[in-house]
């Protein structure tokens, strides 16, 4: 009993989700004897379900599983998996398997708020007691109750997305996860050229066009729908592996994963051309603009201030499109001047070419 409510005490004391993950792993993997356990995302990607390893524990350790797929959707077709398929589709919270290996599995679903986003598995050679099978209800009942009270806290009130506290979190995560350029292997110009092809992570700041005129025209009623219309269209217009905020008012922050910037590009614009194409009720059409850097070796406070220069010289220049920053530097379309190592200045090149 003492060990139960010691691993209770540090499961609820986490206010973050990985070492939630790993606090509720450790529980069950010393209270049920499970061989291994996971936490597994679940995620909606073209109105097809796809799961993504979040974090594993086996022989005692545990491990933040970082996936990276080739795939767009960076996941595993649900249908591959027909018993965790059935149990969520009828809404089951527990459903048992027998693998052809004779591994006894367990697979619990998370639901919040009426939806599930994930679920927890246990591994196990033999069957599992009617006591561990109780142990593991109460502790996964935990976890989700505990999981409903941080995703309430993370997310926007009105559009659902990630809230401004969350990617101040999940920017500094992403910036510890990168990798360290070596300096005796920097290209040089020339190459820097042909490295077009290269994957790598992008903070993207989006802006609604003349939003202030929606609210003055037909009311904050159809200038929240605007919001949460758009909202809609940013989780549709991105993968699951990528992360959208809110940052208040008309501001969303966007953190791309993993692609070239051929790609970023193609994204951002079909983004930009589904606002556009898209009808709002009452409202009509509604444009957004777009100003997008890479996440380099820089601060946190630089990274932005390139997105949201680049953003600032898309509004300043026929609204409704996208601008990378680097290339505004490159052309002579932006100018930045360093003052210090954590600060620098921009000033818009007053005759444009």
């Amino acid at each position: 009993m003492k060990a139960l409510l010691d691993h209770l005490v540090e499961i609820t004391g986490h206010r973050d989700h990985m070492m939630l993950d790993a606090s509720v792993l450790s529980a069950l993997y010393e209270l049920v004897g499970a061989t291994e356990v996971r936490t597994i995302e679940i995620f909606r990607f073209r109105d097809e379900l796809f799961l993504r390893k979040r974090v594993l524990m086996r022989s005692g350790q545990v491990n933040a599983i970082n996936e990276q797929s080739n795939t767009e959707q960076g996941g595993e077709p649900l249908v591959d998996y027909p018993i965790l398929q059935s149990c969520i589709e009828e809404r089951k919270t527990c459903a048992v398997e027998i693998t052809p290996a004779g591994v006894h599995l367990l697979w619990f679903p998370i639901w919040v708020n009426d939806k599930v986003h994930t679920c927890v598995s246990l591994s196990s050679p033999t069957p599992y007691s009617d006591q561990a099978l109780s142990v593991v209800k109460g502790i996964v009942t935990v976890y989700r109750n505990f999981q409903s009270l941080l995703d309430y806290s993370e997310r926007d009130s009105l559009t659902g997305l990630l809230n401004r506290k969350t990617f101040d979190e999940n920017f500094t995560r992403m910036l510890a996860g990168r990798p360290q350029p070596d300096e005796k292997t920097q290209p040089d110009s020339h190459d820097r050229r042909h490295q077009t092809a290269t994957k790598e992570q992008w903070l993207a700041v989006v802006d609604i066009d003349h939003f202030k005129r929606v609210n003055d025209q037909f009311g904050h009623l159809y200038g929240d729908e605007v919001l949460i219309l758009v909202a809609n269209l940013l989780r549709s217009s991105f993968r699951a592996q990528d992360r959208i905020f809110r940052f208040g008012g008309e501001e969303f922050v966007i953190l791309l994963c993993s692609t070239t910037l051929e790609d970023t590009w193609k994204i951002f614009e079909r983004f930009r051309s589904n606002i556009e194409q898209h009808v709002f009720p009452q409202v009509g059409q509604v444009t957004v603009s777009v100003g997008f850097s890479s996440i380099s070796t820089e601060t946190p406070v630089v990274i932005l201030g390139h997105a949201d220069q680049a953003l600032y010289y898309a509004k300043a220049n026929g609204r409704n499109r996208v601008c990378f920053y680097d290339e505004l530097v490159k052309s002579g379309l932006l100018h930045s001047e360093a003052t210090n190592e954590s600060v620098e200045f921009f000033f818009d090149d007053p005759t444009p070419t």
